[in-house]
């Protein structure tokens, strides 16, 4: 009878212990805290200034190129005097043709207006003396018809001075003609003369303006052609541009005047809106931009360039573009709040590189996951850490990409 009450006591005495165990766990469970959620990288929104940008890609080019060739025709050319990268001034001397054949004709041509030099004056000498002798027959045709009247002359004589006198004056008639046609030699002589020394002028190839020479095609020894491909190119004034094309839905933003920023290889220089084209191409949808680049030391014309032209400036609140997502009822934020997701709705506005600007919506230094995920839904918790923090524990950090 003992030995079974000392068994009985026993075994209250371990159920007593399971069950203060089991309070004791249940107390602890119900006093512990309640696990935290995935961290999320998070920032305060906040004001700053965003600039909106259009890309223009394309080539550089000049804004005029001038095609300098030979003015005249089967020449050869003897002398260079430019090559490709020199800055030449307007009217400067780019090549010589060699001009023989000219100077011949040129002094064939001076011979030939001695001529007729000569000629006028003898044609001037055959006037005067045809003008004594007309004066002499007519003088002397007055005498005879005054004898005739009075009977002292026959009509023969009479007839013979009338004849004299006409005769005379047929003589000063050729001789005044002869005299046009020697002045009408003459000019035609001096018009050839003028011609010659126009093309003799055009054996030296002269820049028509200031710039920079862009390629050479002269090679000495060739004859000249007006057909064929130019010597020089040159880049008038020097002035480099960016022909560009721009999608038809952002050329609109895009208007002359606008600052830009043109970059070709490791080099950028600003730049300006010049030129833009009021047409799209039906193709491609793309339309044509042209950016002036004032300062275009070290461009070269031909090489691929990219510009950013600045359309429009604002001060605004914006978050970056990895942390707007979208959903049937259009684009929202993810907002922290006591530490719990709140999906809040946006109105976007201009985008600038990797930030876009939020017009409603978004309070000034609201808390919002900046790399937003489709999987965290309203009302999550989450661990919101803030950039440059330290964390705790890695393992359990989740940012959403």
């Amino acid at each position: 009878m003992i030995r079974l009450s000392r068994t009985f006591g026993v075994a209250s005495l371990a159920l007593s212990l399971t069950v203060a165990a089991h309070a004791l766990a249940e107390a602890q469970a119900q006093n512990a805290p309640t696990p935290a959620g995935p961290r999320v990288t998070v920032t305060k929104a906040v004001r700053g200034e965003l600039v909106e940008t259009v890309a223009v890609t394309g080539t550089l080019v000049a804004r005029d190129e001038v095609l300098i060739g030979s003015e005249i025709d089967g020449f050869r050319l003897v002398e260079i005097l430019a090559e490709e990268g020199d800055r030449i001034e307007k009217g400067q001397v780019l090549a010589r043709l060699s001009r023989e054949t000219l100077d011949a004709q040129l002094a064939q041509n001076d011979a030939a207006i001695a001529k007729t030099e000569a000629a006028i004056a003898q044609a001037r000498n055959q006037i005067a003396t045809a003008e004594a002798s007309l004066r002499q027959s007519r003088q002397a045709l007055e005498r005879t018809s005054e004898l005739k009247k009075s009977g002292f002359a026959s009509q023969a004589v009479l007839d013979q001075q009338t004849n004299a006198e006409r005769a005379d004056a047929g003589r000063l008639a050729a001789a005044q003609d002869w005299l046009k046609v020697s002045q009408a030699d003459r000019a035609s002589m001096e018009a050839h003369r003028r011609e010659l020394l126009v093309r003799l002028g055009r054996t030296e190839v002269k820049a028509p303006a200031a710039g920079l020479i862009s390629r050479r095609a002269a090679k000495l020894g060739a004859v000249a052609s007006m057909s064929a491909e130019p010597m020089f190119r040159l880049i008038a004034n020097g002035q480099i541009e960016l022909e560009g094309e721009v999608p038809e839905l952002r050329i609109g933003k895009v208007q002359a005047g606008q600052a830009a920023v043109v970059t070709s290889g490791a080099t950028s220089v600003p730049g300006t809106v010049r030129l833009v084209s009021p047409e799209v191409d039906r193709v491609t949808r793309q339309g044509k931009v042209r950016i002036a680049i004032p300062d275009p030391a070290g461009q070269r014309i031909g090489s691929f360039a990219r510009g950013l032209v600045e359309t429009r400036r604002v001060h605004a609140v914006s978050v970056p573009q990895s942390a707007v997502l979208y959903g049937d009822q259009g684009p929202f934020v993810q907002v922290v709040e006591k530490d719990r997701i709140v999906s809040t709705p946006v109105k976007l506005g201009i985008a600038s590189e990797q930030r876009v600007e939020v017009l409603s919506g978004l309070k000034e230094d609201a808390v919002y996951v900046i790399k937003a995920g489709a999987f965290l839904r309203d009302g999550d918790a989450v661990s919101p850490v803030e950039p440059g923090k330290p964390q705790a524990d890695a393992g359990q950090r989740m940012q959403v990409r």
